[in-house]
């Protein structure tokens, strides 16, 4: 009798049926990997084997296969979007499970941890107070605290010195009288406290190839002039070394008192106008939180609104002997079973681990175009397996009505 077969066919095609359709349903999802359903025909045997003349018996579902094809990377406007490009999965908490994802749609709950949609937390391989990433996993949060400030001790600074100026007519030096140097500028400088303090340089030239710089943070004069020294091809020679270290100096405010040298080994003495080059110095005030930075290699970098950034870890990738084998539980998320193997966890961009990118999202690996086509053939097999039950059927009442 073909109805056996005939209905094993049917449910082979209403599984293949449900399977595209789950696929078109989730053409939208985040990350879905669309399934496959792999069938396998049926043969009744005996001890002997299969006989010669046996028809088969219908037909079994093997298996719904999911594939983990690469889904398109489509850039949002979130910078803790995290996208997969290549092999991984991201490793999440889910209340103490560890769990496996290739969503990235990740944001900061209100401790700071790094969560998904689901509330999962986000693992990472831990960063020490250096930066340094260690090998230790653990749910990555991103501090929210100030950053302490730091005292500035070093200035750096280039500039050229009009050879062509004459020596100020007026003396001695007054910083409240222009008469008396030739050039200023000024930079901030803080202290130990985040302080901001104004640091101003005065250049008066007194000779032929000389000139004397006086230093005033905050008004105040800190030190004697010290002298600036060039030779005939414009370069520095005086100070030797190219540094000025400026005697300490107390701040208002309760700060420990600030200890400054200036680098001026990169000034120049031409025959053109003053004109600075470059101004820089090592210190900052204290800074809040204004935003997350996240690399190719997973690194997570907050960034701070007083220019400084620190790191907070690094995203942990998994990856598996097989992948197909991994355990899907809806949501997005997929667990470690027998058949997947052990996971392998490691950093991005090293090895076997594709690259992360942030801002982005990976798009469902679905052809809808493709999707389409195989919901008309899976449903031709369903009434193509209708048929032969109606075949079978108008062959069963022939027979009835012979006897």
């Amino acid at each position: 009798m073909s109805f056996q077969s005939a209905i094993s066919g049917m449910r082979a095609a209403s599984t293949d049926l449900s399977t595209i359709g789950n696929n078109v349903a989730n053409a939208n999802t985040t990350a879905f990997k669309a399934s496959r359903a792999e069938f396998s025909d049926v043969f009744a045997t005996t001890s002997a084997g299969v006989a010669a003349t046996a028809t088969g018996q219908g037909v079994n579902t093997a298996k719904v296969a999911q594939q983990f094809t690469q889904g398109n990377i489509t850039f949002t406007d979130n910078g803790l979007d995290l996208a997969i490009s290549g092999n991984g999965f991201f490793v999440v908490d889910a209340q103490g499970e560890q769990l496996y994802s290739r969503d990235g749609s990740f944001g900061l709950d209100r401790e700071g941890y790094m969560v998904n949609g689901n509330g999962q937390r986000l693992k990472a391989f831990s960063a020490d107070s250096t930066g340094g990433i260690s090998g230790a996993l653990q749910t990555l949060r991103v501090t929210n605290a100030n950053t302490a400030p730091k005292a500035t001790t070093n200035v750096g600074f280039g500039a050229n010195l009009d050879s062509e100026d004459t020596p100020p007519l007026v003396t001695p030096f007054d910083a409240t009288n222009n008469a008396t140097f030739n050039s200023t500028t000024a930079t901030t400088v803080y202290d130990s406290l985040g302080g901001s303090h104004l640091l101003q340089l005065y250049f008066s030239k007194t000779g032929s190839g000389t000139w004397d710089t006086n230093s005033q943070i905050d008004g105040a004069s800190v030190g004697p002039a010290s002298p600036l020294a060039f030779n005939t091809s414009g370069a520095l020679s005086v100070p030797a070394g190219g540094a000025i270290t400026l005697p300490a100096f107390t701040p208002v405010g309760g700060g420990d008192p600030l200890n400054v040298t200036i680098n001026v080994s990169e000034m120049t003495q031409y025959g053109a106008a003053f004109a600075v080059n470059r101004i820089t110095q090592d210190g900052y005030t204290t800074g809040r939180l204004s935003g997350v930075d996240i690399d190719k290699e997973g690194i997570v970098f907050a960034r701070f609104t007083n220019g400084q950034s620190t790191v907070q870890g690094q995203v942990a990738l998994a990856n598996f002997a097989n992948s197909q084998g991994l355990r899907s539980l809806g949501n997005n998320n997929w667990a470690e079973s027998f058949e997947s193997g052990a996971a392998l966890v490691g950093s991005p961009a090293t090895g076997s681990f594709g690259q992360i990118q942030s801002g982005a999202l990976e798009d469902a690996n679905i052809d809808l175009s493709q999707e389409l086509v195989n919901l008309i053939v899976a449903q031709r097999n369903f009434q193509a397996n209708t048929q032969v039950i109606q075949a079978e059927s108008a062959v069963t009442q022939a027979i009835l009505q012979i006897s």
